[in-house]
């Protein structure tokens, strides 16, 4: 009984030593579900460091389930999306060392947009992280058609890791 209190211990010990955001040189990778109207996908981030509260990024995603429009399917451009990113990472502002709540902009391939995020990490490598983003301005004055894939709310729920 007391290898098990010990083993335990050391469990939560390691729980509450994670932290979510490192300052400059920390290298945080997620890999994650996107859900939206008319389809889901993957998506991949991986975000760098620039200062204590600061880091920039870059993320890709790719729907994988994309409903049809009027009998057509949509093709590898209206399903794939790429952007740069810019993060406020508040984790240290709050007063919070395993909880990285991220406020960012985004310059995509399809739009300027601006996301919220939240990762949480149980040890020093893995956490689980979700985060919604939104569009700002459109490349297009109204997009119609599949062009409203990478146009509207998405929110993502997936597995974050430190590097």
């Amino acid at each position: 009984m007391k290898k098990i209190i010990v083993v335990a211990a050391l469990f939560a010990a390691n729980f509450l030593s994670a932290q979510a955001f490192n300052g400059k040189g920390d290298t945080k990778l997620q890999i994650g579900a996107t859900l939206q109207d008319g389809g889901s996908g993957i998506a991949g981030t991986v975000d760098f460091g620039l200062g204590d509260n600061l880091s920039f990024g870059f993320q890709a995603g790719y729907m994988l389930g994309a409903d049809e429009i009027l009998g057509e399917k949509a093709d590898f451009v209206d399903r794939v999306d790429a952007k740069v990113r810019l993060n406020a990472n508040l984790s240290d502002v709050i007063g919070l060392e395993q909880l990285d709540i991220y406020p960012g902009l985004n310059l995509g391939i399809h739009n300027f947009g601006a996301h919220l995020g939240f990762r949480y990490f149980f040890t020093d490598g893995f956490g689980l992280y979700t985060e919604s983003s939104i569009p700002i301005a459109t490349y297009k004055s109204s997009p119609e058609g599949f062009d409203k894939y990478n146009n509207q709310f998405v929110w993502q729920i997936g597995a974050s890791f430190n590097l």
